[in-house]
């Protein structure tokens, strides 16, 4: 069986926004996520009806908080590093640099620490991989600007990359430009910043917000490749291919259909033009976006260089109505078991993804997230047995190897999220992905007491055998 190459990137993946917290520290502005409830159901209510939630005053905002990453960096990157790390993804909080979004010169402290923690990774031997932009829109921008459907955001945005990417010269080389791009047409709240209330048709401003990202992430691959020749920017989208329910003919379609849906933006990152589907289902929707005179020669001239997603489930779609979805609008997999979050558990869908993919952009691949949200449980002698994560991980690691006897060009393989931290779709701590336990609760209880779990030796052992010994002893 083909082995993982000497410079495959084992390690894991953080977002500033679910573990920084400091949220009015150092000249901070206030994002989309630290405005928002927490709590399963808030949270989607949230999504829903942004308007009806949103609240600067909130009383409590797990975002605000979150596992206080700000001040323990020093202390989690070293927990990493024991690991084996070869790399950390990051995101840098838009907010913390420019409070508003829209401002000129940045926020020297906000610098300082972004200096401080990448020093920090490249001093424990991890590789800092960044997302430029990671599920955090400034507040003042999606209420004075309109979000991404106001093209100034692109200019704001370039500020953004072009501070960070000539500070970090010879320090970082791989960027991100965006977090699963593809979500905007489901949570255009955090992806695009756009507010609304439920019931609101906003079909034309998602259309022209996700054309302004793309403009956007072109540009950033120009400003990268300007920069430094060194560097890597790549795209990243929700990853998981969907399944047929049936091998009715109408199921296959509306499968091929929603494979197609969730690609279209990266097939404009990769091959520099809007495929012919996604101006078809523009134009049978009456949607027409407004498209600048140079905007095609950007997207036609800054491709991608490489295309990272996230996987933690496959899906299945079904022509008939009667056919149940879960709680998550998609079918349950009769073959698949599911998490205690109702999401399906296919670690072969990850080889099939990677081929999927792999077959449809012919690009360097990166698996940026994956792992297992569930509930923790401390013994009495402090010890957390997670197998149920090991055995997870495991499986789509084997599923990995064998996506790499098929032929498959993969940089690495990053967990989601090394550590536990507030998940994004349901605003909670109890769902937990981490090697490492975070001592805070639900309602934001607790001491932040960094802890080890049975699966932190399991995956240093992954690490230091180049994913040759998977055993759970």
């Amino acid at each position: 069986m083909t082995k993982f190459k000497s410079d495959f990137l084992w390690g894991g993946s953080l977002a500033a926004n679910q573990c920084e917290g400091a949220f009015d520290e150092d000249g901070r502005g206030l994002d989309l996520m630290d405005v928002i409830p927490g709590g399963l159901e808030a949270r989607r209510a949230a999504y829903a009806s942004p308007l009806d939630y949103m609240d600067e005053n909130v009383e409590y905002a797990p975002n605000r908080q979150a596992i206080d990453f700000y001040h323990h960096y020093k202390e989690d990157i070293k927990m990493f590093g024991e690991m084996g790390f070869k790399c950390l993804r990051i995101s840098v909080n838009w907010t913390r640099l420019f409070p508003n979004g829209d401002e000129k010169n940045p926020n020297e402290k906000g610098l300082a620490y972004y200096d401080s923690l990448i020093n920090e990774l490249i001093k424990n031997g991890i590789e800092p991989l960044i997302t430029l932009n990671h599920f955090n829109v400034p507040l003042y921008l999606a209420k004075h600007y309109g979000g991404w459907s106001n093209r100034k955001m692109i200019e704001f945005y370039c500020r953004l990359v072009r501070l960070l990417m000539t500070r970090y010269k010879g320090k970082v080389t791989k960027w991100l430009t965006f977090c699963e791009i593809n979500v905007g047409l489901r949570i255009p709240y955090f992806t695009l910043g756009l507010l609304y209330k439920k019931g609101d048709d906003i079909k034309q401003k998602q259309y022209q917000a996700i054309h302004h990202q793309l403009v956007a992430s072109a540009l950033a691959v120009k400003i990268g490749h300007e920069i430094d020749k060194d560097n890597k920017v790549g795209c990243m989208i929700a990853g998981g291919v969907t399944y047929p329910y049936t091998c009715n003919p109408s199921d296959v379609l509306k499968a091929f259909e929603d494979n197609n849906q969730e690609l279209m933006m990266t097939d404009v990152q990769v091959f520099g033009e809007y495929p012919y589907h996604m101006i078809n289902k523009m134009k049978k929707e009456g949607i027409t976006i407004q498209i600048e005179k140079d905007d095609n020669e950007i997207l036609k001239n800054n491709t991608v260089d490489f295309v990272a997603f996230s996987y933690y489930a496959s899906k299945v779609v079904s022509s008939n109505p009667r056919i149940k979805n879960n709680n998550f609008g998609k079918i349950q997999n009769p073959y698949c078991e599911a998490s205690e979050w109702g999401w399906i558990i296919d670690p072969e869908g990850l080889r099939i993804t990677l081929n999927f993919l792999q077959e449809r952009f012919h690009k360097p691949l990166f698996i940026v997230e994956n792992g297992l949200g569930a509930i923790d449980t401390v013994e009495e002698d402090g010890s957390i047995n997670d197998d149920y994560r090991i055995e997870y991980l495991k499986a789509h690691i084997e599923q990995v190897k064998l996506a790499l006897d098929d032929g498959i060009d993969l940089m690495g393989y990053l967990t989601w999220g090394p550590i536990d931290v507030i998940s994004a779709t349901e605003g909670q701590m109890a769902k937990r992905y981490g090697f490492i336990y975070v001592d805070r609760d639900d309602q934001g209880n607790g001491t932040l007491k960094r802890s080890k779990k049975k699966s932190f030796n399991w995956y240093k052992k992954v690490i230091s055998s180049n994913g040759e010994d998977l055993d759970n002893n």
